[in-house]
């Protein structure tokens, strides 16, 4: 079966592109920060080798289909500065799973509403989802306010879901439905039309 690569999504700022080999060192700099993988289930990557793992996976999911896993590139360099996917895919009930990570050093500086509010645009339109579900430890407030600012609503939590840094962690669920994402472009359009 042929590669079926995930189509390029372009942004102001960034690239959203599938992932190469070439990724490998910037990739790892994403995952070897504690900053990065304080609210994930794994700890920070202490060899290159997991990088290599990650983009094979990647490679063999895009050869196979169930993942759309992308590299948050920035648009005049194309250097990788971070990770977003739509998972668990379930055509059925047209539902999946969002995931994303962005290095520390780009913190605060909106590539991951950017980054993220494409994909989702992407998820919605192309892929014609109607629900798109987030699950982040509740500690983690950035997360929370960037899934709030996505139009994402919070559902409930289930305690002690996951055994993170040697401590139970909670996870916070959200959830994103097609037409919470399309209140939020009409409010937007009447807003930018107002102004």
């Amino acid at each position: 079966m042929p590669d079926t690569l995930p189509p390029v999504l372009n942004t102001a700022r960034l690239r959203l592109r599938a992932f190469t080999q070439d990724d490998a060192a910037a990739l790892f700099r994403v995952f070897s920060d504690e900053e990065v993988v304080r609210f994930w289930s794994n700890g920070a990557w202490t060899d290159m080798a997991q990088a290599g793992k990650m983009i094979e996976e990647t490679l063999q999911a895009y050869r196979e289909g169930g993942l759309s896993r992308y590299a948050i590139a920035l648009a005049e360099t194309d250097e990788l500065i971070g990770i977003c996917n739509l998972r668990g895919f379930f055509e059925q009930n047209r539902r999946c799973e969002l995931g994303y990570a962005l290095g520390s050093a780009h913190w605060g500086r909106g590539y991951a509403f950017e980054a993220l509010e494409a994909l989702l645009g992407h998820a919605f339109s192309a892929l014609d989802m109607n629900r798109i579900e987030a699950d982040i430890d509740p500690r983690n407030e950035a997360s929370a306010r960037l899934l709030e600012r996505l139009g994402f609503r919070f559902e409930g939590t289930m305690p002690e879901r996951w055994f993170v840094h040697g401590e139970f962690a909670d996870t916070a669920f959200y959830g994103l439905l097609r037409r919470y994402w399309n209140e939020r472009l009409l409010s937007r359009s009447s807003v930018d039309a107002a102004g």
